[in-house]
Formats: C-alpha cells, sequence, structure tokens
C-alpha cells in the first residue's frame, strides 16, 4: 500500500466524519421507502469475535447496499446480557479462577489490572457494552447507536414484561411438568447460551419397555418400540456398576434393575426413585425373563458394547433388525459362558423378523452386513449398516404378523401408538434423553429434568404452528434451501421452558419469583429499537411505559388522545411514536448465523405470529455459517479467539470486512487464515494505489468518439453491475466481491494496459460505488478525491444500463486477448526470440461448419437428444464450399462437433451473431500486439489465402479457425 495512505488514520477520519455528521441515524422518513435490517445483538460475556464480524459485516454491506439503492434505512444494535454466563463468569473472576484469567487476558485482550475488577455481573455488563460498541464503530458498522440498549434496561424490562403478559393473556403459557434441560449444580433449566457443549442436542422421547423377572424389571430404552416382538436376548455389560432401586408413580411400585447412571438420571425424572442396593452384573447375565410383548423367554447375555449412560444400561437385541445385535450374537458363538450359568449354544438363538422392508429379505441385519461386508461389532460399517436399515425400514417397511393387530401398518407411523398402548398394558413407559451429551458452561454434565410447576411457551400448540408456517410461507429466506430446515424445526418444536430462578433477566408478570429465560427475551426486541431512542433521550419516561401505552403503539389498541391523557404523555409525542414504529415495522431483513435457526429464529417467528398483525410479520430471513481461526473453533471462554479489534487494530477495518467476506459463501463456514488476511491487505492496497494514480495523473477525457476499447470496457463494467446487483440481492456476498473487486481489477488492468485512457475516470468512478459497501473507508476516502462532498454514503448503487452492453467488442477483444496468449505460449514453450509474426484468420467455409454445428447442438439441447455427428457430416457436406475442402472438411467437423459438445453453444452463438471481421479488428489491435511481442506483424485474411498471396511458409494458415487465428513465427 502507498506509503502516504495511512490504513487506521484515514478509517479513524471518515468514522469520525461519520459520527459528526449524523448520517447513520435514522428517523422516519415517510416520502421515502424504508429498509428495517436487524442482525442479533451479541451476548456480552466476552469480546466480539470474527465470529461476529462476518454476521455483523454481512448486515452492515446489506445495509450500505439498501441505502445507496435509495431506501431510507435503520440499522440498530442491542446488547443481550440476560441468563447465567455473565452470573457464572462474574463468579469465575470473583474466585480467581487460572483458567478464564488466562483466557479472557490471553484471548479478549482484558488488561490484567481490570480483570480482576470485573466480579460482579454489572460490572461485566458495563465493561464489555463499551468494548462491544468501540469495536463496531472502529470497524465502520453504518448502526444508529442512538437506538442502544441492554436486556437488563429497566426500560426494556418494562417491555419484556408487557410482552408476556399479553402471551399469557392469550393462552400461550402455562404452567406445569415438561422435560427440560436441567443443570444440576446451577439448579436451573439451561438454554444453548448456557451451554458449554452439546448446543445441538435435542430431548428426545424413548419408549421404555419393561422385562420382567420374578418382582424385578429391566427397563429397556428404545426409539423403536415395533422391534420389541423380534428381541431374542437382553444384553448387560458385566463391567459396569448396576443398581436395584425402588420406583413409584401414579401410586406404582416396582423395582427395577438399571445402570448407576441410568439411576442419577431417573432421580430427575417425574418418578420418585429410591436407592436400595447395588447389583453384581455377572450374577445378572444369565437369568432368563419374559418378552412382555410375545411372552417368549429370553435370557440376558454378555456385551461390551452397552454403555451405562447410555439409555438405562440395559438393551434389548433385536439381532434380525440390529446388525450390531446380531454381530454381536456372532461374537459370542461357541464362548464358554459358564461363568454366566450359561449352558445353553448361543448358536440356538435365531432372530425373529418383525418387518417386511421391499429391499431387504426376511432378516435386514444380515443382509446389510453382507452387503457393506461388516467384519464384527467393532468395524466402521457397522454403524453405516444400521443407518441404512433403519432409513430404509422406517420409510419402506410394514409390520409382519407376528405384531398381531399392528399387522400391516408403516413402521413410520406407529411409535406413538404402540408407546402408548404399551403404557396402557403397563409394559412401557417414556423416558426423556438428550440426542447428544450436554454440558453445561459452569461445567456440570446436564440431565434432562421432568420440572414440575414449571413455566413454558406452548408452542407445540398447532394453531400457534399453523399461522408460524403461513408467516414463513410469505417469507423470502435465504438461502431458499434453507426454508425446509426451518420448516422440519417448526414441525418438530414442543413446548419450552420459558423462565428460570437464577441469573440475570426480567420477572415473569404472571408469577414474579420465576425470572424470563434469556431466549425468551430476544424474541421482539427489534419493536423496541423504533422507540428506543426517545427512551434514551429521556423523553420517554418510565412511567409512561405501561401496558396501555405498549397496546397502543405496537397494536393501534386505543385512541391516541384518551391514552396520552391517561399516561401522562403529549398526544402529538404519543401519535408520533405510533406512526414511527408503523412506519419501520415489519423487520425487512433478519440476518444470522445458522446456529441460531433451531432457537432465536424460530422464536422470533413464534413471537411475532403470536402478538403482531399480520402486516408486521417479518418479511426475510438470512442465515450465514460459521467462522474457524486456522481450521481451530473459536471459544469465548476456552479459546483460540481472534477478537474483532485486534483484527482490525492489525489490518484495518476494510481489509477485515473484505477478508471475512470473501472467504466463503453464505452457508458455508469460513476459516480465518492469516495468508488470506495477508493477501486481502495487498489487494485492497492495489485498489487505493490504482484508483490515485488515476486521480493524481489528472487524466482528462479526450474528445471524439469512443473506440473499440472503449466500449469493450464499458460493456464488461455493465455485466459486473448486473452480477453485483443480483449477488447482493441475494446475500452471496462472496460472489459480489469476486465481481466488484477481483474481476473487475483484471478487466480495469487490462483495459489500461490497451491504452486505454478516455474511460479511466468514470471506471474508476463507478468501481469505487460498487465497492463501497464492501470497504467503505477507503471507497470514501477516493469518492472525496474524485471531488465529491456528498458521502459516498449515500451515492446512487450502480445499475446496469443495458444501452452500453456491446456483445460485439467483448467478442472481439476475447479474440484479442487470445491471440496474444496464444503468441506468448508458442515464444516460451519454442523458447524463441521473434523477429516477425504471422497471423491468419479463418477461412468463410470453417464458419459455415460451425453455424450448421452450433444450430445442430442448439435443436439437440432444446430436444434433450444426443448430438449426430454422422448427420453433421451429411449437411456439411451437401456445401460445395465444404465438400471441397475433402478429408480436411471431415477433420475439422469432427474437431467441431467435439469443442461444441464440451464447451457453452452460448459464446459459439454470440460470436456468430456480431459477424465480425476478424481482420479489421486484429489490425486494429496491431500496435498493442506488436508493442506487447516487440516485433512486427502481418495479418491476412482469408481472402488473401485464396488468392495465394500471402506469406505463409510452412502452411500454418491450415489451423485458422473461428475466434482462433493461426500463428507463423519467424
Amino acid at each position: 500500500m502507498q506509503e502516504e495512505y495511512n490504513i487506521l488514520e484515514t478509517e479513524k477520519k471518515w468514522q469520525d466524519t461519520w459520527q459528526k455528521n449524523k448520517i447513520f441515524e435514522a428517523d422516519p422518513d415517510f416520502g421515502k421507502e424504508k429498509y428495517f435490517i436487524t442482525i442479533p445483538f451479541p451476548y456480552l460475556n466476552g469480546n466480539l469475535h470474527a465470529g461476529h464480524t462476518r454476521t455483523f459485516t454481512i448486515g452492515d454491506v446489506v445495509a450500505r447496499y439498501k441505502r445507496m439503492q435509495g431506501f431510507h434505512v435503520l440499522y440498530p444494535m442491542g446488547f443481550h446480557v440476560t441468563g447465567t454466563p455473565i452470573v457464572g463468569l462474574a463468579d469465575l473472576i470473583r474466585d480467581r479462577d487460572a483458567q478464564t484469567l488466562d483466557v479472557y487476558s490471553k484471548y479478549h485482550q482484558i488488561p490484567k489490572d481490570i480483570l480482576p475488577t470485573l466480579d460482579e455481573p454489572e460490572k461485566i455488563v458495563d465493561y464489555f457494552k463499551v468494548e462491544a460498541e468501540n469495536a463496531m464503530k472502529i470497524i465502520g458498522y453504518s448502526i444508529d447507536w442512538r437506538r442502544k440498549f441492554t436486556t437488563m434496561d429497566p426500560a426494556f424490562q418494562k417491555f419484556i414484561e408487557w410482552q408476556y403478559t399479553v402471551l399469557y393473556d392469550k393462552g400461550l403459557i402455562s404452567k406445569g411438568s415438561h422435560p427440560v434441560k436441567w443443570c444440576p449444580h446451577d439448579n436451573n433449566p439451561v438454554e444453548d447460551h448456557d451451554i458449554l457443549r452439546g448446543e445441538e442436542a435435542t430431548i428426545v422421547d424413548y419408549t421404555l419397555i419393561k422385562f420382567r423377572y420374578k418382582d424385578l424389571i429391566f427397563p429397556c430404552a428404545t426409539l423403536r418400540p415395533e422391534t420389541v416382538y423380534g428381541v431374542t436376548n437382553l444384553w448387560l455389560n458385566p463391567n459396569i456398576e448396576y443398581v436395584k432401586i425402588r420406583v413409584e408413580k401414579d401410586e406404582l411400585e416396582e423395582f427395577w434393575v438399571v445402570s448407576k447412571e441410568a439411576y442419577n438420571k431417573l432421580k430427575f425424572t417425574d418418578w420418585t426413585v429410591e436407592f436400595l442396593e447395588k447389583c453384581n452384573a455377572k450374577e445378572l447375565i444369565g437369568l432368563k425373563l419374559k418378552n412382555p410383548s410375545t411372552d417368549n423367554t429370553i435370557v440376558i447375555l454378555p456385551a461390551s458394547f452397552v454403555r451405562g449412560n447410555n439409555g438405562s444400561g440395559v438393551v434389548m437385541s433385536v439381532p434380525a433388525h440390529a446388525p450390531y445385535d446380531l454381530l454381536a450374537l456372532r461374537d459370542l458363538y461357541d464362548k464358554d459362558l459358564s461363568e454366566y450359568n450359561i449352558s445353553e449354544n448361543v448358536r440356538d438363538i435365531r432372530p425373529i423378523a418383525v418387518i417386511d422392508v421391499p429391499e431387504y429379505s426376511e432378516f435386514p441385519a444380515a443382509d446389510a452386513i453382507a452387503e457393506l461386508c461388516v467384519a464384527d461389532q467393532k468395524d466402521p460399517k457397522a454403524e453405516e449398516a444400521t443407518k441404512i436399515i433403519y432409513r430404509r425400514e422406517f420409510h419402506g417397511g410394514t409390520l409382519k404378523d407376528i405384531t398381531g393387530k399392528y399387522k400391516g401398518m408403516p413402521v413410520s407411523k406407529i411409535k406413538d401408538r404402540l408407546t402408548q398402548d404399551f403404557i396402557a398394558q403397563g409394559i412401557g413407559d417414556i423416558f426423556y434423553e438428550f440426542s447428544e451429551p450436554v454440558q453445561c458452561r459452569c461445567g456440570t454434565m446436564c440431565v434432562v429434568n421432568m420440572v414440575k410447576g414449571q413455566w413454558f411457551l406452548n408452542y407445540s400448540n398447532v394453531e400457534w404452528k399453523d399461522q408460524v408456517y403461513k408467516c414463513l410461507s410469505q417469507m423470502e429466506i435465504i438461502p431458499p434451501e434453507i426454508r425446509a430446515d426451518f420448516e422440519n424445526k417448526i414441525d418438530w418444536l414442543k413446548d419450552k421452558a420459558c423462565a428460570r430462578t437464577k441469573g440475570l433477566g426480567t420477572k415473569l408478570p404472571c408469577d414474579p419469583q420465576w425470572l424470563i429465560e434469556s431466549l425468551g427475551d430476544s424474541t421482539i426486541y427489534m419493536a423496541y429499537y423504533t422507540i428506543s431512542r426517545h427512551i434514551n433521550a429521556g423523553t420517554l419516561t418510565m412511567d409512561m411505559l405501561t401496558p396501555e401505552f405498549f397496546n397502543c403503539v405496537f397494536f393501534g389498541i386505543g385512541k391516541v388522545k384518551e391514552v396520552a391523557a391517561n399516561i401522562g404523555i403529549s398526544e402529538p409525542f404519543l401519535d408520533q411514536i405510533q406512526k414511527e414504529f408503523n412506519y419501520w415495522y415489519p423487520v425487512d431483513l433478519r440476518s444470522s448465523g445458522k446456529d441460531l435457526v433451531p432457537n432465536h429464529l424460530l422464536f422470533f417467528l413464534f413471537h411475532h405470529v403470536a402478538l403482531f398483525d399480520e402486516s408486521k410479520w417479518p418479511k426475510a430471513i438470512a442465515v450465514n455459517g460459521f467462522v474457524s481461526l486456522e481450521g481451530q473453533k473459536m471459544s469465548k471462554s476456552k479459546g483460540p479467539l481472534l477478537t474483532l479489534k485486534q483484527a482490525v487494530d492489525e489490518y484495518g477495518a476494510d481489509v477485515t470486512r473484505m477478508y471475512i467476506l470473501s472467504t466463503s459463501e453464505q452457508m458455508q463456514d469460513a476459516d480465518w487464515k492469516r495468508e488470506g488476511i495477508e493477501a486481502a491487505k495487498s489487494q485492497v492496497g492495489r485498489f487505493y494505489t490504482f484508483s490515485n494514480q488515476i486521480i493524481e495523473s489528472g487524466c482528462t477525457i479526450p474528445t471524439g468518439d469512443l473506440n473499440h476499447i472503449d466500449r469493450w470496457i464499458e460493456s464488461r463494467i455493465q455485466k459486473y453491475i448486473r452480477e453485483i446487483n443480483k449477488s447482493l440481492d441475494e446475500i452471496h456476498t462472496r460472489e459480489a466481491i469476486q465481481n466488484a473487486f477481483f474481476l473487475i481489477y483484471n478487466d480495469i488492468k487490462w483495459y489500461h494496459k490497451r491504452g486505454g485512457e478516455r474511460c479511466l475516470v468514470d471506471v474508476v468512478e463507478t468501481w469505487t460505488k460498487l465497492m463501497a459497501p464492501f470497504t467503505p473507508h477507503i471507497c470514501e476516502e477516493i469518492w472525496s478525491r474524485l471531488g465529491h462532498a456528498k458521502s459516498i454514503a449515500f451515492a446512487p448503487y450502480p445499475i446496469e444500463k443495458t444501452e452500453f452492453v456491446n456483445e460485439s467488442a467483448e467478442v472481439a477483444e476475447d479474440i484479442v486477448v487470445k491471440t496474444l496468449s496464444d503468441i506468448e505460449e508458442i515464444i516460451r514453450v519454442a523458447k524463441i526470440k521473434p523477429k516477425k509474426i504471422y497471423l491468419y484468420t479463418t477461412p468463410a467455409w470453417k464458419l459455415k461448419v460451425l453455424e450448421k454445428a452450433t444450430d445442430m447442438a442448439e435443436m439437440a439441447a432444446a430436444d434433450s437428444a444426443k448430438f449426430d455427428m454422422g448427420k453433421l457430416i451429411k449437411i456439411c457436406m451437401e456445401e460445395e464450399s465444404i465438400k471441397t475442402r475433402g478429408k480436411d472438411a471431415q477433420k475439422y467437423i469432427q474437431k467441431v462437433a467435439g469443442d461444441i459438445r464440451g464447451s457453452s453453444v452460448d459464446v459459439v452463438v454470440k460470436y456468430l451473431e456480431t459477424n465480425l471481421d476478424e481482420k479489421k479488428i486484429l489490425e486494429e489491435a496491431r500496435p498493442f500486439l506488436e508493442k506487447e511481442t516487440g516485433c512486427a506483424i502481418e495479418i491476412f485474411g482469408a481472402a488473401e489465402m485464396d488468392a495465394k498471396t500471402a506469406y505463409d511458409p510452412e502452411n500454418k494458415s491450415r489451423f485458422a479457425e473461428p475466434m482462433r487465428p493461426a500463428i507463423y513465427i519467424e
């Protein structure tokens, strides 16, 4: 980068200018179309990092792009602080936890004299909200900071209390017993923000099947209760600890044998459990029990694959349908099991088929094992075999005669019915388990707790879900392929705990001893942005924030005059606030990371449709992927971490922005690499250097008509403008930058190299506007040097002007580019210093062959037919001018046919439609070609070749083709 361009100094200059002129402070302009974009407010338990940088910068690019399109844009920001993580962090700092102090000093770069003082939640919030705002300012986000707030601000808590009062009055909040993710240490439900590991885990309802031995029950947890009809034995692990417990529920007392880990989990269910004694697993193995569904006698066998922390620690074996069970049985063939008092031969245990599957024989497990050549239960292919079978059985399987009244029912429809029937018969129950282990941020492993007297949002409500589906169907989802993910998540969403007893939060209005759960207060805060500037200015006071006020502003309930009088506010002011909300709402775009799809973004939709009129429902959601650091997952609490401030301090705002947006596209995950950011720094430097050279050169626009190269650059720029606008509309930031910077830069360099001059200033100006959403500081600098007084933030974003698109100029220049490339390649390979170069353009008969081949290719594509080489030869040879060329014609026809099948027909069609005179094109470019090659060039056309007047000592002209002249070098 040029020495005079000081990155940080220049960026600070423009940030100060923006702030001084308040250019991003957006008040309603009823004469302009608005655009309201929001992104997730950051959680303040650490500094903003590269992951935030990606999501927030995408939001800022969209905001700046829309602003330049003429929209009146609101891009606000707040801070999320409720929940337990900040409280937990304060505790760790107060206790001088070594790892925490190291991580927050090393990665979050908190000065060592300040870090120990952050020993209270309020101090952490006060520290990080300043750090977060400063970080977003130094990277140049176009945020209206008048609207900032934290979720513990008293005014915001009033807003949340109102929201939950309305939800309660609508019957969408209820009290009851439901399974929740629970931290035994904090004695609190946990949500995604509280989780250290297992953020993607869901609560899965297993069917518990009760196998009896005298007065003992061996419960087995399964996701496929229909397979109980095929159970041949149970599995216990002789090397884990089992216990006998007393279990009571609904006045029914039973005695169960489960693993020690299962006993600890059962303590958090709605069963009353009591430990009785330890059990020796080896004494249990060999016992004979009854299959409750068939009354068959089955035996307990030893298996090392059984884990105590999975289900109940007791596993039922269905070797006809479960590859692991069949493999485990085979492993016991001919083994001495006398230590377990088992004298029977395990080979005598026969699989029992339960499900008909079209793709398999009677025993699908055996088929899959043979098909994948699975060696034993330790073979990784066993897992693949299991997944294949379960998928095929679930989607295409039906139950056999052995299942009695369930015969013929599809497997996909049987689980719930069978579970309820087994419960009614006293041989089954429901057991809740995580889909994967979950660990709280405090370090404790979480459990599924059946909480009694807990408050829940009734997300399973069918009518509520129907409204969310309706909202989703009307929205734009970016990228479109993630729509199915939203639909699935809506379908699966169940009632969710909405309150806790610990941490930071707003009191639940219907039961103030509870605090509203942290994700529950981050669903409609976008509406709060529309009034928060008045609260921060002190003109909207706490005593005015009554339910009547919120109902009037957000729902239009009540007459403004009467409400204003009731709450002590002036009628014009209340009318203004209501109009501001109605101007900005609905949210035009919610842009977020993909990790928030199953929680925050889902709740965002649910709460909006529950509370607001359909006209206020969100219009669009955009989702992007994660960011890793040199291939490693970043972690606020453990490291590694690259903070936003650290990136900007080292590389500058524009370089950071451009790099994070150009590394990957939308849903793809990005990986921050030092070598990549260094390359981006050089690229941004070249942009400034080139633009500044043009400006400082005093380049003037020559008089006269545009020449060929001018028409070419104008046409190329228009196509880039079209592609960039399309990419930004679809929020394909990587693709947009590829066009706005890399590809356009290559063309501008070529234009300059070709002696292009007339369009340079216009090109630089257009280029600067195209880049402005991505690298706003450097673009402001160049824009001002171009003589513009007003900020580039409000300059019209370029749109395609089709009248400047010139296909002939583009095709012609492509011929020049390829010709020079071919000459240079011949010189390089032959290792010669040319004295003179001869070029030979294509004869007319080859053009005719190309035309006929193109026509045939287009017809074949339209009819989805195969390209007929024989037919092409026949059609071509009917032309006298082609036929007289004999074998040369046949060879060329075959070559063209091969080329056109392996390339884009559009390129050839474009060439043929332009009807270019290749010799004239090359003659015009001859001075340039001679300059580049350092020798004289002579060009011969088809007429000279036919008249035998061309100099062609080695008959090179025979290689001339359309768009590719033949070359002879002396």
